[in-house]
């Protein structure tokens, strides 16, 4: 495909100019500030990591490009790859293309700066560095992980890989930047450090479906927490750092089942006579029906590793206890998650890190104190979907036997129509800057201003041409507005 001409593997310049020394290796809370506070920085190699022509001729350690990725092919992003490439004299990306702005975070792996091609200043790129001099073998082959992964992915909720570029003792990832922070920062901005429930439902439902495509590729994340999820410029999420994963074999499968439906049928009509007009009075009859409905499922039921990876607050109790785990440990964290949108803190948190391990390793199950008592439609929804994502034996946990396909029909998720979930519009908080794209969102979705205007333009035509009809003109419904179908 005309994308995988372009990325993910490069050679490196003989004549790098590019590096990543003192005045962006900050360490203190006040040296990061400052350096995210420079509109941009002056990065050059050390003449230790500069490259003799030998060394820089070979080509980059190569990962493979394990799919390509149509679903992401149109991404404005690729246009500015393509053009950095089609001006190179050999058709490749060099990182004398690129140019660093700021530093934007440091982890236990590398630092990730903003950074953006030097001819083409419209597109932000988040490039990851690691140091592979600083690392250990075991966390190195946490970093080769988590490039296979990357090479794999191709999902609205997941990073892009643009490019990949190993040179000296650097690993370089060139991915998606997302403007507006993780969503952990988004959580401490709020009231009482929580999220209104219809945001919750939102956020909650993106996650769920990235955790199913990951899950149907046979990768179990071990690292879900709010700080990992990060938030697009359109509001919408991304997962990040997928060093902690492990793949396994997933057998992916078409199941049949039946379910209930309601349907008004048999509309009998009776007709009353008047001095002036004709009136019809309509009555319905509500029957139950039975349909088939066949759902795909892809989840990796077999995956097994001891590692106790992860934060403490998220593990699962199978990880605290150190007996193995599987895909399960992904839903416990779901479920952590969710409680934190909703409360503020984390469900078994204690008073330290041992205490919070002793809380979530007891057989006490998950509680909601007074403290944390909370009236909006919705909540018993939430809460039920949290206590059965919370269950101790993984084996009683829901998801771990179906995956995202029994957790999509929980009521908390009533009302969403999940094909369409790309389409819907992002909820408004208090720090969240979204930028709003000219795409037409599905017609049940909060409209832009624009569209709005437009749809109730001509509704008050299809009005004033039928008086008396009874119409439905709530088109400002969002999806995550939680409600219950009585017919």
């Amino acid at each position: 495909m005309e994308d995988d001409r372009h990325h993910t593997l490069f050679r490196q310049d003989s004549d790098l100019d590019l590096s990543f020394t003192s005045c962006a290796t900050t360490t203190t809370t006040t040296s990061a500030r400052s350096s995210l506070a420079r509109s941009s920085l002056c990065l050059s190699f050390n003449e230790s990591t500069r490259l003799s022509s030998a060394s820089a001729s070979a080509p980059s350690t190569t990962v493979p490009n394990l799919h390509p990725r149509p679903h992401r092919k149109s991404d404005p992003n690729w246009s500015a790859i393509n053009a950095a490439t089609n001006l190179s004299s050999d058709g490749t990306l060099h990182l004398r293309h690129l140019k660093l702005v700021r530093l934007v975070g440091s982890g236990n792996l590398g630092r990730v700066f903003l950074c953006r091609l030097r001819d083409y200043e419209h597109a932000n790129f988040a490039i990851k560095v690691v140091d592979k001099n600083l690392l250990t073998t075991k966390k190195l082959s946490h970093v080769q992980t988590e490039g296979r992964i990357l090479s794999s992915l191709d999902h609205p909720f997941l990073p892009t890989l643009y490019a990949h570029i190993e040179v000296s003792h650097y690993i370089c990832f060139l991915i998606d930047f997302c403007p507006n922070g993780d969503l952990h920062s988004l959580l401490r901005k709020q009231p009482n450090y929580r999220l209104p429930i219809n945001s919750v439902r939102f956020f909650a439902a993106e996650v769920l479906v990235a955790l199913e495509y990951l899950h149907s590729l046979g990768i179990v994340y071990r690292d879900l927490k709010p700080e990992n999820i990060l938030i697009r410029e359109d509001g919408h999420i991304m997962l990040s750092d997928f060093d902690l994963c492990f793949n396994s074999d997933v057998v992916p499968m078409l199941e049949n089942r039946t379910q209930s439906t309601r349907k008004n049928q048999n509309h009998t009509y009776s007709r009353t006579r008047s001095c002036y007009s004709h009136c019809y009075s309509r009555r319905r009859r509500t029957e139950t029906a039975t349909e088939m409905v066949t759902e795909f499922v892809a989840e990796p039921t077999t995956a097994y590793s001891k590692s106790c990876v992860g934060t403490h607050e998220y593990l699962a109790p199978e990880l605290v206890n150190g007996s193995g785990h599987g895909n399960g440990v992904d839903w416990w964290a779901f479920g952590v998650l969710i409680y934190e949108l909703l409360y503020g803190t984390s469900p078994f948190r204690g008073t330290s890190k041992e205490s919070t391990l002793r809380n979530i390793a007891s057989s006490k199950g998950v509680s909601f104190g007074d403290d944390y008592n909370r009236t909006e439609s919705g909540m018993d929804e939430a809460k039920d979907l949290i206590k059965k994502l919370l269950v101790k034996d993984q084996r009683e946990r829901l998801g771990c036997a179906r995956g995202a396909t029994d957790i999509k029909r929980h009521p908390f998720f009533d009302g969403i129509k999940w094909p369409l979930i790309r389409t819907y519009s992002p909820p408004e908080l208090r720090g969240l800057t979204v930028k709003r794209s000219g795409r037409a969102h599905a017609s049940h979705v909060s409209c832009s201003s624009k569209r709005r205007r437009w749809i109730w333009k001509g509704l008050s035509c299809l009005l004033m041409k039928s008086k008396g009809s009874r119409r439905n003109l709530n088109c400002n419904q969002n999806y995550y507005c939680y409600s219950k179908y009585v017919v």
